[in-house]
């Protein structure tokens, strides 16, 4: 240092001064993550995107990485202003400076994973993600082959890393400098103070303000930002969605309506059936097919492209030609696990995966379990390791008597063992779903059976004898769709030959929509537009496509009214069968808001007021009509019941008749 210059560094506020700068890198680097996260995802953003608003979003994304940022270094804060004179040399801030690389490392590639994961599910990633895979074991594979394809993310990552160790300040103030008992005491009262003056203010950046009127900040507080609940992802980091769902309360009550009556009367979910003929004991079969979208099924997109669009699924168009089909249709989430209890239980997801809450320990019951009372042999098949996604243990709580997965396929000499799986989650759809036909020909009629698929899952390949068959195109998904539609034209065509074919009432449905390269998908409505495909070999269920609204909690009432059951049960959906079309719904979540569906509008609720309406026609969602349209009184009249019966009857355990 030369002569009459002072480097702070050296100087009593040196931790302080070091402290700060270390924050503004932290700072920088989920700045870096955030646009990396916008680029990687740019198709999903771009269609209302301006540069104004995308320094909303980005701004708006300030407080949160301030409060995740806090969070996270809350113990290298207290290192660096710990109020003992004794910890000035190197080898202490050494290990202040690798608490804080490690910890902004984890930090950072947590952020640069989940802009690889937003596409599955349109959200930053909670703590829900460690229950969804916790009996996966194949997890290792899957994360590898990821890292191969975005090599590019690995090279920023380890060049971010060594820039903040490049860039870490470290105080050169020595211990040895404080020669007296007053300089050291009053060393340690100085970064006491200091300790002090930063507690309150690291206080407020967690909770996201020093006002007396502001509560800590939750993902949903991204909404005020956000035009649209997908660019919430945007405003919100991931440590910060992890940290504030760990063992939160995920169902809230709220007061909507004071009274059960004018509650029940708006809306409720439990259903008195009024048959219009005697219940007849057809077989049911439920297809689940892993991301099957919409938006890859030629036949429900006869407009798309100009009227140009072939889409990917030539047996399931000749299917749909004889079924009857919905003209919007949607799921009621973004996972398998919120698949499963909206298409066999009638419970969507609102908040967080129902299966993954502490209220899936409530009563309830599915298809299986009201069939199995009336005689019915039910049982569930997936392709995957037994226990995988919690599948088994779902099945078990719903009514299903028997579960075949992968090993019971293994075992089967019929077929062909192991050598079908596909090396990652599990056997091949098409071998697959003829051992589900087997099965059900050697089954007691009537049975209730739904199968889930696995092909049309990441990574993205497909059986090498289909390889040339079914050639790369369009996006990575494209082949597999091919794959899994021609193994479901195998499979009925297995089925059709069985005795118990035309008495059997199919559903085809997809447990959620995945990758797109239509902005008509990539919108908040379109992430959600699924097929609810009802075929009936006997022709008494008409084919054609109905000019209403589906979903897949409609599929359980729907079910039970084709099959003529008379008793009181439960689903958030409505019979499709007897519900005149312009009364259908649709509803679903995404990051802090309610989309409700009706009337030929979307309206997007975020639990306290109404943020936009669309038409269903503005395929783009580019015109809010918020306020505008006077069906939407009655809509936020209705999806506030909707969500106030939900968490009522998940709070208070009442999801039975």
């Amino acid at each position: 240092m030369k002569k009459g210059k002072i480097n702070i560094l050296d100087t009593p506020f040196a931790p302080f001064v070091a402290l700060i700068i270390n924050i503004f890198i932290a700072f920088a680097l989920y700045m870096i993550a955030r646009v990396e996260f916008l680029l990687e995802n740019y198709s999903y953003f771009s269609a209302d995107m301006s540069m104004g608003h995308l320094l909303k979003l980005f701004g708006g994304g300030y407080m949160f990485d301030r409060s995740a940022i806090v969070y996270t270094n809350s113990l290298y804060i207290v290192m660096m202003l710990f109020p003992l004179w004794l910890k000035e040399n190197p080898a202490y801030h050494r290990a202040c400076k690798w608490v804080f690389v490690v910890v902004n490392s984890v930090t950072l590639v947590i952020n640069l994973c989940d802009s690889v994961y937003f596409p599955y599910t349109l959200r930053r990633t909670t703590t829900s993600v460690f229950s969804e895979f916790k009996n996966e074991n194949n997890l290792a594979d899957v994360f590898w082959g990821e890292l191969i394809v975005h090599w590019y993310l690995v090279l920023l990552a380890v060049i971010l890393i060594f820039l903040m160790w490049k860039l870490y300040v470290m105080p050169k103030l020595r211990s040895s400098l404080f020669h007296t008992a007053k300089q050291r005491v009053l060393y340690s009262v100085l970064l006491f103070v200091l300790l002090a003056a930063v507690t309150p203010l690291g206080v407020g950046a967690c909770r996201g303000g020093l006002g007396t009127g502001i509560r800590p900040i939750t993902i949903s507080n991204a909404n005020q930002y956000a035009n649209r609940p997908t660019e919430c992802a945007l405003v919100l980091n991931t440590p910060f969605a992890l940290i504030r769902t760990i063992g939160k309360d995920v169902f809230t009550v709220p007061d909507y309506y004071k009274s059960k009556k004018e509650l029940s009367s708006i809306f409720t979910p439990i259903h008195y059936p009024k048959p219009t003929h005697a219940f007849k004991k057809k077989n049911v079969v439920v297809l689940i097919v892993e991301s099957f979208g919409r938006e890859y099924i030629g036949a429900l997109n006869k407009e798309l492209e100009g009227g140009k669009y072939k889409g990917y699924t030539p047996n399931v168009d000749k299917l749909i030609s004889q079924s009857a089909t919905y003209k919007y249709s949607y799921c009621n989430g973004r996972k398998s696990i919120d698949g499963m209890p909206s298409v066999l239980c009638g419970i969507p997801m609102f908040v967080e995966p129902f299966v993954l809450t502490p209220q899936s320990m409530n009563t309830y019951t599915s298809m299986a379990g009201i069939l199995a009372k009336e005689g019915y042999h039910t049982a569930f098949f997936h392709g995957a390791n037994r226990g995988s996604m919690g599948f088994l243990a779902f099945a078990n709580k719903t009514g299903f008597q028997q579960y075949y997965g992968r090993q019971d396929y293994d075992a089967d000499p019929r077929f062909g063992g192991d050598d079908d799986f596909d090396g990652h989650w599990g056997i091949w759809d098409e071998p697959f779903l003829q051992y589900y036909c087997t099965k059900m020909s050697e089954m007691k009629q009537p049975f209730m059976t739904a199968v889930f698929t696995v092909s049309s899952h990441t990574p993205y390949i497909i059986p090498d004898k289909y390889k040339k068959v079914f050639p790369e195109e369009g996006i990575i998904m494209h082949k597999c769709i091919r794959y899994t539609d021609m193994a479901i034209g195998k499979f009925f065509e297995k089925a059709a030959l069985q005795p118990w074919f035309k008495n059997t009432i199919f559903v085809l449905t997809s447990d959620h929509t995945n990758l797109s390269d239509h902005a008509q998908y990539q919108t908040d409505i379109g992430g959600f537009c699924s097929p609810i495909v009802i075929f009936d070999p006997s022709g008494e269920v008409k084919a054609g496509m109905r000019d209403g609204i589906a979903q897949q909690i409609d599929i359980l009432p729907t079910v039970l009214s084709i099959l003529g059951y008379g008793k009181p049960f439960l689903s958030f959906g409505c019979d499709l069968m007897t519900t005149p079309m312009e009364e259908t719904y649709a509803v679903n979540y995404l990051n802090g808001i309610y989309q409700y569906v009706k009337y030929g509008y979307v309206l997007q609720f975020d639990g306290k007021k109404t943020k936009a309406v669309y038409s269903l026609k503005d395929l783009l969602m580019k015109h809010n009509l918020k306020g505008r349209v006077k069906e939407q009184a009655q809509m936020e009249k209705e999806v506030k019941a909707i969500i106030q019966q939900y968490m009522y009857r998940m709070v208070n355990d009442k999801l039975m008749p």
